[in-house]
């Protein structure tokens, strides 16, 4: 069976080509520079040229292939306009949704995010019946991804398709970095500074397994949360130190400044000026974010290791690729 994975080289996507074929699958790699694929050549994967928001090219990729998993998205976090995440998010969902009509895929997996789904407690973490809830229903990455997981839902008409929402990722084959960067905040350093709030880290080797597992089991129209552990930043930056036996001093920052820089963040966004700074931004800083896996343990079969082994092979690969 040959699989078509989008924005072959993201962190999720690049892990999960290696579960792929790990199982056995071939794979196309849509990407749009292939000099930014992190992986060797290997004998059952191939990579092609294209972009989701060229309809075009998407569809000329998914020929002669047998499902799709959908991981390109933009989630950059200084954009100026909703119009971009929309452009690529949504709109490039959509050509997924016609490529794989044109060319009689047999099944979409959709790579959302948990923070379309409402959070919950320690005690009462969210699922996948929670609705949005704020800071992240104000957030315009979440709300694009929202509206590209209703565009896929919406297909379920005429596609086989499932849709998984991880939470933060952590772990290898991280280029940019993305979710990795809390990794490089927190290491060898002698002072640390986090946020008041939390949030729930998964292992990206586990999301990428889950990913997998809803392509062979996932029901159709069902999304399934791809979680970890729940934790405090305070508790996230301690078990990275613990990796290296450092010890540095951990500093809260108090949630009137970050909620001040903010406002700051929306100024200069007002002069045009890109910055990630942003009140919603500063919220979701602020809030303690935490989610239940238990769906996708159930009817996956997913199995979710300790974050460690995320944080220790993130740190392994920076250091591999001199990032840290």
């Amino acid at each position: 069976m040959n699989v078509l994975v989008t924005g072959a080289n993201g962190l999720l996507a690049t892990n999960t080509i290696i579960a792929l074929l790990s199982r056995g699958y071939r794979v196309t790699g849509l990407i749009r520079d292939v000099n930014k694929f992190l992986l060797p050549p290997q004998s059952n994967l191939k990579l092609v040229v294209g972009d989701i928001t060229h309809a075009e090219s998407l569809e000329k990729a998914a020929a002669g292939c047998d499902c799709i998993i959908h991981c390109a998205a933009t989630t950059e976090q200084s954009l100026l306009r909703y119009e971009t995440y929309y452009r690529i998010n949504v709109i490039g969902t959509e050509h997924v949704i016609q490529a794989a009509l044109k060319n009689a895929i047999k099944k979409i997996v959709y790579i959302g995010t948990a923070n379309t789904f409402g959070y919950g407690s320690l005690q009462r973490p969210g699922n996948e019946t929670h609705p949005p809830k704020a800071p992240f229903s104000h957030a315009w990455y979440a709300k694009s991804k929202l509206e590209g997981q209703q565009k896929i839902l919406a297909a379920a008409r005429q596609l086989s398709v499932t849709v998984v929402s991880p939470t933060f990722m952590i772990g290898p084959y991280d280029g940019k970095p993305s979710s990795g960067a809390i990794i490089r905040m927190g290491y060898g350093k002698k002072l640390v500074f986090h946020p008041p709030g939390g949030k729930n880290f998964v292992n990206v080797e586990d999301a990428a397994v889950g990913v997998v597992d809803a392509l062979e089991k996932g029901k159709d129209g069902e999304a399934y949360l791809l979680a970890g552990e729940n934790l405090t930043y305070r508790q996230f930056f301690r078990k990275v130190n613990d990796q290296t036996g450092q010890r540095p001093i951990l500093i809260q920052l108090p949630r009137f400044a970050l909620l001040a820089a903010g406002h700051l963040g929306n100024l200069l966004r007002s002069l045009g000026i890109k910055t990630p700074l942003s009140s919603t931004n500063m919220e979701i800083l602020c809030v303690r974010n935490y989610y239940s896996n238990q769906k996708a343990q159930k009817e996956l079969g997913t199995v979710f290791h300790p974050i460690e082994n995320g944080i220790g092979k993130a740190i392994h690969w920076f250091k591999a690729q001199r990032m840290l």
